[in-house]
C-alpha cells in the first residue's frame, strides 16, 4: 500500500529561502515518487521576528506551480478547515487528512499541497 500523506519540514536547520525552495522541489518529487497524494509542508510563520520569509517564498512558488498545473492545489494552514472547499476536496484525495492534528487549528506555519 502506498502512502497517501507525507510531511516535510522545510524549516529544519534554519535554511535560507533559496535552500528551502530547493528542498521544496525535492520533497514534491519524492512524495510523488512514493505515491503520495497530499504533502504537508512545515515552513514556520516567522514567529522569531524574521517575517516568515520561508513561508512567503514557499507559498509564492506553490502558487506559481498551481497556475502552471504542476500541482493540483495548495491549502494554507490557516484555511485548513472542514468549512473550506479545498480542504473538503483534499479529504477525497486523502481521507487520512480528516485526522490530521492541524485541522481546525488555523496553523499559519504549514501548507498542504495536493499533488
Amino acid at each position: 500500500m502506498t502512502a497517501k500523506l507525507s510531511t516535510a519540514n522545510l524549516e529544519l536547520g534554519r535554511p535560507t529561502v533559496e535552500v528551502a525552495l530547493r528542498n521544496l522541489s525535492f520533497e514534491i518529487r519524492h512524495a510523488r515518487s512514493v505515491g503520495c497524494t497530499v504533502l504537508k509542508l512545515i515552513h514556520g510563520y516567522g514567529s522569531s521576528g524574521t517575517g516568515g520569509k520561508i513561508r512567503d517564498g514557499v507559498r509564492r512558488r506553490l502558487a506559481e506551480m498551481a497556475a502552471k498545473g504542476q500541482i493540483r492545489a495548495m491549502i494554507p494552514g490557516e484555511d485548513f478547515s472542514i468549512f473550506n472547499e479545498s480542504t473538503r476536496r483534499a479529504f477525497l484525495a486523502c481521507a487520512e487528512l480528516r485526522r490530521d492534528s492541524d485541522l481546525e487549528r488555523a496553523n499559519r506555519g504549514i501548507t498542504l499541497v495536493l499533488l
